[in-house]
């Protein structure tokens, strides 16, 4: 392990080095990439950024940020000792020197003062604590999806970021793709008359809530290769068994078999509550899954349609809004259908297909910059995980419920109300 704890922030540093540098008499010649110019960013205005586990979605969304000027990659943080390696490795090739440091415990890379943000890519069981954890540590986050595994962890999330004045940013980069935000706009601005509904389709659908899974126990590793106990985190403690090392394939928010309406709901639901313009609230009723869907409603009357079955062939992530006058579609095709050509208005919208977290992630480090909020900040997150989430106990449980957004809680059904939470594991509770 490398890399040390400090009490001077680099930025710090840099103000202090300059006022030093202030009082020196004799002339200095400073390079151009010093002060920013030719193109080049200022060191003082470089992100520092850490990541937390590094495995194959969390390896594409690393490259996305390296390729971005204005950040500096100083350190990462995995249970796994291969994944470390490589990351350090990828890293040192890239600025070409040994610098980057490699933690196996992420309390430790959080101490570090000089990182201003994370990367948090994880499996699904360490999502909200390691988000939380960053926060506290004074880190601005970006954070893979499901974001959360409860209704009580999307409240927790939403609160812990507003407190600490900290800049989130899910995973969910379909709100900063060209043709998402067109026909998010359409629906938000009216231009297809009163909202209706709005449809969403995930990929991958399951029902019910998935077990905690078990397996007989394996010989584990040295803690050197693999922190058995570290990997598990707030999970709750079960024997090594390597089916379990795919981190997205226990313990996986929302608790679905297949992960579908909340690993992919968590995508795409949240494209239709940012359509029906709530950022801010989630649907009041839910009813059980029948003939290929779930609806649930706002309080508004507005629909929420959790379908099983496709429509248009518009690649995964398919979203409809309906108005009384007329409607949009788009999914990872890049493609829009409209009920009107005229909709367009004259305008050109990018097709870009695929799901490219570029834009994304370029969203969120302006918003580390400004301080403001991106898109898909905590307060947004929280709530489009908590409608996937209340979908899914109302599956689970096989009947309709009605929900009040603003208490948190499920309206005469204590068994529903218990679904909110669940244990997690010392000392990691948040």
């Amino acid at each position: 392990m490398s890399g040390k704890t400090t009490n001077l922030s680099r930025r710090q540093f840099l103000s202090r080095s300059a006022a030093a540098g202030a009082v020196c008499l004799l002339p200095q010649i400073i390079p151009a990439a010093v002060l920013g110019k030719d193109g080049a960013v200022a060191p003082s205005e470089k992100i520092m950024l850490g990541a937390i586990g590094i495995g194959n979605r969390g390896s594409y969304d690393l490259g996305c940020f390296l390729q971005e000027p204005d950040v500096r990659f100083v350190a990462i943080c995995d249970v796994k000792a291969g994944r470390r390696s490589a990351v350090k490795n990828m890293a040192d090739a890239k600025y070409g020197n040994k610098d980057c440091a490699m933690y196996r415990d992420l309390r430790e890379l959080l101490a570090r003062t000089d990182i201003d943000a994370v990367l948090i890519a994880t499996g699904p069981n360490w999502h909200a604590t390691a988000s939380i954890l960053a926060a506290n540590a004074g880190k601005d986050v970006y954070c893979e999806k499901p974001c959360t595994k409860t209704i009580a962890q999307s409240l927790s999330l939403a609160d812990t970021f507003r407190r600490t004045g900290r800049v989130f940013q899910a995973g969910t980069q379909r709100r900063s793709i060209p043709h998402f935000l067109f026909a998010v706009e359409l629906a938000r601005r009216g231009k297809l008359g009163k909202l209706q509904a709005v449809h969403a389709h995930p990929t991958a659908w399951g029902m019910g809530i998935e077990s905690s899974g078990w397996a007989p126990a394996q010989p584990e590793p040295a803690k050197q290769d693999l922190d058995w106990d570290l990997y598990l985190g707030p999970a709750a403690q079960r024997p090594f068994n390597r089916k379990f090392l795919a981190g997205g394939e226990f313990e996986k928010g929302g608790g679905m078999v297949g992960g579908g309406v909340l690993e992919w709901g968590s995508h795409c639901v949240d494209l239709c509550q940012w359509a029906a313009d709530a950022d801010d609230t989630a649907p009041v009723e839910y009813n059980p899954y029948e003939r290929g869907q779930s609806i649930a409603r706002y309080a508004n009357g507005v629909k929420l349609v959790i379908r099983k079955d496709g429509w248009l062939p518009l690649g995964s992530c398919p979203v409809r809004f309906e108005g009384d006058t007329g409607w949009v579609e788009a999914g990872d095709s890049g493609k829009l259908v409209l009920s009107s050509p005229g909709l367009l208005a004259g305008r050109k919208v990018a097709e870009i297909g695929g799901f490219p977290a570029t834009f994304h992630i370029r969203d969120f480090l302006n918003a580390v910059k400004s301080r403001g909020q991106p898109r898909a900040n905590a307060d947004a997150a929280c709530h489009s995980h908590i409608a996937c989430h209340a979908a899914n106990i109302s599956m689970f449980l096989k009947r309709k419920l009605s929900y009040d957004p603003k208490q948190n809680v499920f309206l005469g059904d204590e068994e529903a109300n218990r679904l909110r939470s669940e244990a997690l594991r010392e000392p990691w509770r948040s």
